[in-house]
């Protein structure tokens, strides 16, 4: 916690020198015919803002693709778009471990929303290595993503309530679409042989999918990037591999490939070749201007690349 306060103090100092001479947020932000200035921290978050504000909207995202969240520093340049937004959107969960800090210090000058902070707690899946945390990756699940956006309708309408109607509008579209995306997935996983639906990653990021799925989950490291492992970890997964005849694990654009590497590695120590199922897309998304720099895409991508390795 000294660390993370020390990190935080000097941002804090050069965003209250910052401020100075900003103009506050307020809640007619957009019916003067400007557009609502939107942050967020992960792109999954943006791309729904965006889905959701349509022109009304300029969003800005902190993390691009490749970003680990759980391990992520603001630097100035994002102060400077944290400073200038009408609207804060965050995850939330503890997911954006680093940044809660700044977080809580924006929040009597800006609203500052996380989004997965209001979700049932019935819902949510508990951290195994600690009690008191709850798994922050709700956008494998899309039901659970549904209930998360409407935070970001929510957000909209108080802040530009003039275009009310069309943030409604927006939402109820991109709900369709995500229930679309819902019945294609249910297909493409219940074409995977029950016994094959285990899915081996880095880390416990798709806990959330294998509940959804039915699926197996099986990551090397916790729920954050930022938890340790070791050779017994290896050795638990190489003999899952190896005792269940499992041929694929699967490397996530976020995070290296040494950890699962390390798995394969161990696998074929023990006389089982073990093959790289695909990249998927975990906490961060693929590239803008691409199909997997959308959370459809992204989605889409992730089940495609499954079922085709595991059937």
């Amino acid at each position: 916690m000294k660390k993370l306060l020390s990190f935080a103090a000097p941002l804090l100092i050069i965003f209250l020198l910052a401020g100075c001479g900003a103009s506050d947020s307020g809640s007619d932000s957009g019916s003067d015919g400007e557009k609502l200035q939107v942050t967020t921290t992960i792109a999954q978050i943006a791309d729904a803002a965006e889905q959701i504000g349509g022109d009304h909207v300029e969003v800005k995202s902190l993390m691009g693709p490749g970003i680990d969240p759980h391990l992520y520093k603001a630097t100035q340049r994002d102060m400077k778009k944290l400073q200038d937004a009408d609207v804060i959107l965050y995850n939330g969960l503890h997911l954006e471990g680093q940044m809660l800090e700044v977080f809580e210090s924006m929040q009597d000058k800006t609203p500052t929303v996380a989004i997965g902070d209001s979700i049932d707690p019935s819902l949510l899946l508990s951290d195994e290595t600690d009690a008191n945390l709850s798994d922050p990756h709700i956008w494998f699940d899309i039901a659970i993503w549904k209930d998360a956006i409407s935070n970001i309708t929510d957000s909209f309408v108080k802040e530009d309530p003039a275009n009310t109607a069309d943030y409604e509008a927006n939402e109820a579209d991109y709900l369709e679409k995500l229930d679309e995306l819902q019945r294609y997935a249910n297909e493409q996983m219940a074409s995977i042989p029950e016994e094959q639906r285990v899915l081996v990653t880095a880390h416990d990021a798709f806990n959330y999918f294998g509940e959804a799925y039915d699926m197996e989950v099986m990551g090397l490291q916790g729920l954050s990037t930022d938890s340790e492992y070791g050779l017994a970890d290896i050795q638990k997964l190489v003999d899952t591999l190896t005792e269940r005849n499992i041929g694929a694990v699967f490397v996530e654009s976020s995070i290296s490939e040494k950890s699962i590497n390390a798995v394969m590695d161990g696998a074929k120590e023990a006389g089982h070749d073990v093959e790289i199922g695909g990249e998927l897309y975990s906490d961060a998304m693929g590239e803008a201007g691409t199909e997997e720099g959308t959370y459809i895409g992204m989605y889409r991508h992730n089940v495609d690349t499954i079922a085709e390795a595991l059937k």
